[in-house]
């Protein structure tokens, strides 16, 4: 088959097959929707090949063709059984207004010839009066011998089917040995053409009264399903025939009767909930729903209360045995129904408070958990391909490999990243040795999924590199790099259940004209991570101004004038507009080792005076200013105040 042929027979499909990855299950999906045949699944894998399409695409593709012709036969087995109810209730509703018993049997006859597709069906009765069984109808019979055929007592497949009372079939009429042939019977057969032959018996209590049969004239073999339904009608033409024949039994018949009607009723409710969930979950796939949706779809369905849980918190047992078998299992009061996908367990499906669940309930709670994998198989899909794309764009900025800056913004954009708004690189590691190298490896592989995840929700970027991770986010205004280390440090570390260590950058900017600045970030970040570590601040974040004058040695511009700002900047800025003399109070004050008294004769002040201006320092640059560690950078900020401004002191 042509790519032309095949794109003109099936737009849809042939489009399908050749998007990106993710859209296997779509193709097959809207294949589902539309009730295609099943010629139509091969079609997206003919396409993907004639178009070359990669391997693991094609073989994407066939386990998909493989789940979705799974999916279509037993929408069909439900359509079939539907049919075959609906049928049953029919009939139930001819014996409810019986006036002719002869055209109830006859639509009994009819309607079990349709549904099991037989070239005839047939009913004969016992007549105890001359001792022998003779056919009361027929329906698809072109021989007359065989419409007035009459058979003794015990002979025939008929005659074992009324011996036993139980259902007997055979694929090969004259070849079978297991019943009584007689010339007579043989003669009416053969002169009929029947090869393969069903029959079922008509009960009345223990009593044989006669035997209902589905015959072809070719070999054939029953299916189980199809000796159960003829056993179904067999059931209510020997009712009719009790009430026709106003029998002794008629009212414990009749009792009979009417449980078989609520039985049918309560059938054709669960059909048409199954139809009813199966309406849901298609327009739910159609329009891009999630695994929560389908599991509020079939609460409201089953009436009763579902919810999707990860397989680590469904109850180990059942989930496992539920994945076994291949259907939902009861758990006490609920029922799980694993959600699977190629031998993974991708969670569970769990209906609580409901015990006594319809087995027609169970399968559209089945069919649910099978919606909900496709689902995340889909979505996980489409999570991964975005992942790796933000995580070579920003491979692509730490390496400056592309340096067009309209490329770089285009590519950026397509992420719902801007590249020209202030941005902060992030260096994130796990905290915590792992067990050995697969676990550790495991525990790395989270990290990267959880930073892309954090990534692409504030419209950032996120790459595995160095043994972790490096993240390029966005700073909000009004925050700051140290708020937005720390804020980022407690989301993965939520995310991965371990703590996380984050290291900022100062803010950059300009990122698509100046890639190598975000390398230069990169650099910083790391050093403010691996200062974290070293001071023992594992699973916190800090930026390089978090570290005082430690800051210069992890900055990546040692920007001088930004840390005397942070640290005596309110002083300069009262001396520079009051006149006063702040800062050459505090020289003397740490080189007349902190005394007052010392201070006041190297100044040639009042001491008063002294006081007045420590304390209006104290209130500038706050009351810890005089602690150990706030003297040391003060200092050392005054030293690189005179070294920027030497004409000044």
């Amino acid at each position: 088959m042509s790519r032309d042929s095949v794109q003109a027979g099936r737009p849809v499909i042939g489009h399908s097959a050749g998007t990106p990855s993710g859209s296997a299950e779509a193709a097959y999906l809207d294949l589902l929707a539309r009730g295609a045949s099943v010629e139509a699944y091969e079609e997206p894998v003919l396409l993907a090949r004639a178009q070359g399409a990669p391997a693991d695409r094609i073989a994407a593709l066939e386990r998909a063709k493989l789940l979705a012709l799974r999916v279509r036969s037993e929408l069909e087995g439900r359509r079939r059984r539907e049919a075959e109810l609906s049928a049953l209730f029919e009939t139930a509703h001819d014996l409810a207004g019986l006036r002719d018993v002869d055209a109830v049997l006859q639509a009994i006859v009819q309607r079990a010839r349709s549904l099991l597709g037989t070239d005839i069906a047939y009913l004969s009765l016992n007549d105890p009066a001359r001792g022998d069984t003779y056919m009361r109808v027929t329906e698809g019979s072109v021989s007359a011998r065989f419409q007035q055929l009459r058979l003794g007592m015990g002979e025939g497949l008929g005659g074992l089917v009324a011996q036993t009372a139980r259902p007997y079939v055979t694929d090969d009429y004259f070849k079978d040995g297991r019943f009584q042939h007689t010339l007579t019977i043989d003669a009416g057969v053969r002169d009929e053409g029947l090869v393969a032959i069903l029959g079922v018996p008509l009960m009345l209590g223990p009593h044989v009264i006669g035997v209902l049969f589905a015959a072809d004239r070719r070999a054939r073999v029953f299916e189980r399903e199809q000796i159960a339904l003829l056993g179904s009608f067999a059931a209510l033409a020997a009712a009719a025939i009790d009430t026709a024949n106003m029998l002794t039994e008629t009212r414990s018949a009749l009792a009979g009767l009417e449980r078989a009607n609520e039985i049918i009723r309560d059938r054709s409710g669960v059909i048409e909930r199954a139809s009813d969930v199966h309406d849901r979950l298609a327009e739910l796939v159609l329009r891009g729903g999630g695994v929560h949706d389908v599991a509020a779809a079939v609460s409201q369905v089953l009436a009763g209360t579902v919810e999707f849980t990860e397989a680590r918190t469904a109850p180990a047992g059942a989930l496992e045995a539920s994945r076994a078998e291949g259907h939902a299992v009861r758990h006490g009061s609920h029922w799980i129904a694993a959600v699977a996908a190629g031998g993974e367990l991708l969670g569970a499906l769990v209906l609580r408070g409901h015990p006594d669940l319809d087995p027609v309930d169970q399968r559209t709670l089945e069919r649910a958990a099978m919606v909900t994998s496709l689902l995340l198989l889909a979505r996980r899909s489409a999570a991964e391909a975005e992942q790796r794309v933000r995580g070579e764009l920003l491979d692509d900025l730490l390496d400056a490999r592309d340096r067009d800056p309209r490329l770089l913004r285009e590519r950026a954009a397509r992420l719902r990243a801007d590249l020209d708004a202030t941005h902060v690189v992030l260096a994130a590691r796990l905290d915590g040795p792992a067990a050995d190298a697969d676990e550790e490896a495991a525990a790395r592989r989270r990290l990267w999924s959880a930073a892309s995840h954090l990534a692409a929700t504030r419209q950032g970027l996120a790459a595995a590199r160095d043994g972790g991770t490096v993240l390029l986010l966005p700073l909000a205004t009004g925050d700051t790099t140290t708020d937005l280390a720390r804020r980022t440090a407690r989301d993965l570390g939520t995310a991965v259940h371990q703590p996380v260590t984050v290291g900022a950058s100062a803010p950059v900017t300009d990122l698509a004209a100046h890639p190598d600045s975000v390398a230069a970030a990169y650099t910083e970040g790391r050093r403010c991570l691996d200062a974290l570590r070293l001071l023992g601040r594992d699973g916190d974040g800090a930026a390089a101004e978090d570290f005082g004058f430690l800051g210069l040695l992890l900055a990546g511009e040692r920007d001088i004038g930004a840390f005397v700002d942070r640290t005596i900047g309110p002083v300069v800025a009262y001396d520079e507009r009051r006149g006063t003399e702040l800062l050459r109070t505090l020289d003397a004050y740490f080189a007349c080792g902190m005394s007052p008294a010392r201070t006041r004769e190297e100044l040639h002040v009042h001491v008063n005076t002294v006081a007045q201006r420590l304390e209006r320092v104290g209130r500038l640059l706050g009351d810890d200013w005089q602690t150990p560690a706030r003297t040391l950078e003060i200092q050392l900020a005054l030293r690189l105040h005179r070294l920027a401004a030497p004409g000044r002191h």
